[in-house]
């Protein structure tokens, strides 16, 4: 953004301090338990303290930061047994996404899935992991949006968001991608034969094995 047009103080500040830090946060580009010092972060994106501090106040109620008495904020550290209980949840509100969408999914919205489901066999087959764990995001992400689940599509994307780090281990451990492409499939295979019951399931076993996976 061009220095003139970038604000420096009040909500546009912060949402700009907001949208910045969260992006960092969700491609890895800042660790669990890395600092978050407010007078670096708000001279590197140009805006006040103030600012910087109401967004992080707004990440901590997203789940992605943590702030410590005394020390300041730094970004959570989400367990493995932290992992498992969102994931746990995300079993209910994605299998309920999935079900709508096997009802009321267009050919348009068939041919999309099976294109991603393609591009997920082609990137196992290439041996391409952090390629299969993007399409895999992309999945459940269009899965999710074909439903028009707007309140569970909401809920999701503060669990997912928690969950980068551990979803980015997963997919680089070795036979993962293998075992998870033949669970999305099901999704999609089910979801295609607009059988809502079977897109449910499909998506309840690809994650139960993700916890069975993360509790390894």
């Amino acid at each position: 953004m061009p220095e003139e047009a970038r604000p420096s103080t009040g909500e546009q500040a912060k949402q700009h301090a907001l949208a910045l830090l969260r992006q960092a946060i969700l491609h890895g580009e800042m660790a669990p338990a890395q600092r978050l010092v407010e007078n670096e972060l708000a001279e590197e994106f140009g805006v006040t303290r103030a600012s910087i501090r109401a967004a992080l106040i707004d990440l901590e109620a997203q789940g992605l930061v943590e702030r410590i008495r005394n020390r300041g904020s730094r970004v959570r550290v989400v367990t493995v047994e932290e992992a498992v209980a969102i994931t746990e949840c995300r079993m209910v509100l994605e299998g309920l996404c999935a079900a709508k969408a096997a009802v009321v999914a267009d050919d348009g919205h068939l041919a999309e899935l099976a294109d991603l489901g393609a591009a997920m066999t082609k990137a196992v087959a290439d041996g391409e992991p952090v390629t299969y764990s993007e399409l895999n995001h992309a999945l459940h992400d269009r899965i999710r949006e074909i439903s028009g689940q707007r309140t569970a599509v909401e809920l999701l994307e503060r669990l997912n968001a928690q969950l980068v780090r551990h979803r980015f281990q997963l997919a680089l451990r070795p036979g993962r991608p293998q075992q998870s492409l033949s669970e999305h499939l099901a999704m999609i295979e089910a979801i295609t034969a607009r059988d809502p019951q079977a897109a449910e399931a499909a998506v309840r076993a690809h994650l139960t094995s993700v916890i069975d996976a993360l509790s390894d």
